[in-house]
């Protein structure tokens, strides 16, 4: 294998990597959301600052994952 497609073979794997990340805590929030019958208003604040910490790292992880897409050339429109 060539250093291109050990590397491009890498940046695959990050990127399948950061999308069950970014599940998992997707899958989180929505869990914490249903614990609280599907309404932020009624978690204490302890749990809406863990929701937004949450939230947080999702929107990074998403960020991160079209990032990863653009430079692996992943673009819907391809």
């Amino acid at each position: 294998m060539d250093q291109d497609s050990h590397s491009a073979l890498q940046q695959v794997e990050h990127y399948r990597a950061v999308v069950l990340a970014y599940e998992a805590v997707d899958q989180e929030i929505d869990d914490l959301i249903m614990a609280f019958g599907g309404l932020m208003e009624n978690m204490p604040s302890d749990v809406v600052l863990r929701y937004r910490e949450l939230a947080r790292r999702r929107d990074e992880l998403l960020n991160e994952m079209r990032t990863l897409e653009h430079e692996l050339q992943m673009d819907d429109e391809s």
